[in-house]
């Protein structure tokens, strides 16, 4: 591992950034011309001899020149970063004077992990002009899912918005939305029994929920209403099981039909390309299962 010190870097006058390209020339190469052969280019590479890159400590000896204030004297790796021998990633990415350290992260979700990683880095004192960015798979998720949710509140709205001109009873519309929590119990239970991890699936699952029970009771509550103002029948408990009775036929076939479709998905939820797919499948097959 090498460990640069900023103390020395600036007494020497060398520049962090140019002490880790060097540092990279040396070890992984740098193009710096072309050789043409007809229509066929070949890169020169600069880098250093193999021979001398077999030990760790060899790479102290690489050349460094500081800049002109202090007399742009040549100075050795070694007397400006601490080169030593320990266990860790075998590589970490460089851009200029930026190094980034990736990780995949098992057996949780990523944005708890990336919150608990945020509060460490927060309680360490890092040297002067080093800070800490987390960024990656969880930033991206979390935007989305502040996007899914906002779009989501919008399509309720507008959903609500639309019920009430249908029904013209608020007592039909409060029995619809009334449903929607109910209804995603199914949900719910199988978040928490696929390890309790909320993804964007899981969110695209509950939207797709919402969908399908305010369907189902949309077609329940209409057809009471055709009982009561058609057929003149009278609201009690007889017309209320006669509707259940009626409507039980096509919500349970729709019910079968999405579960058969989906369940190839949810039971290869865990299946690379999956990632999506696979939440949302387990929580409307849950659903499904349990209406």
């Amino acid at each position: 591992m090498v460990r640069l010190r900023p103390e020395a870097l600036a007494a020497a006058g060398v520049p962090a950034d140019e002490a880790l390209a060097a540092l990279e020339t040396a070890t992984e190469g740098t193009v710096v011309a072309q050789v043409y052969d007809g229509n066929r280019s070949t890169d020169v590479v600069v880098v250093m001899d193999p021979a001398h890159r077999t030990r760790p400590e060899d790479l102290g000896a690489i050349p460094l020149t500081g800049s002109a204030s202090v007399g742009a004297r040549v100075v050795t790796l070694a007397q400006v970063a601490d080169i030593v021998r320990t266990e860790g990633r075998y590589s970490v990415g460089h851009e200029g004077a930026r190094q980034t350290v990736t990780a995949d992260v098992a057996g949780r979700d990523v944005t708890s992990y990336t919150g608990e990683l945020e509060r460490r880095i927060a309680g360490l004192r890092l040297p002067r002009g080093v800070y800490a960015d987390v960024g990656g798979a969880a930033a991206a998720q979390a935007a989305t899912q502040r996007e899914l949710l906002f779009r989501g509140l919008l399509a309720g709205i507008g959903i609500v918005l639309l019920l009430s001109l249908a029904f013209h009873d608020p007592r039909s519309l409060l029995l619809v939305m009334a449903n929607v929590p109910f209804a995603l119990v199914g949900g719910v239970v199988a978040v928490f029994l696929t390890g309790g991890t909320l993804s964007i699936g899981s969110l695209v699952g509950f939207v797709t929920l919402f969908g399908i029970s305010t369907r189902n009771a949309v077609m329940l509550i209409s057809h009471y209403e055709h009982l009561v103002t058609v057929e003149g029948h009278t609201w009690n408990l007889d017309t209320a099981r006669r509707g259940a009775e009626q409507r039980l036929g096509p919500i349970l076939m729709t019910a079968i039909v999405t579960g058969i479709a989906l369940l190839p998905l949810a039971l290869g939820s865990g299946d690379p390309g999956r990632e999506i797919e696979g939440p949302l499948a387990v929580i409307v097959v849950q659903r499904r299962e349990r209406a």
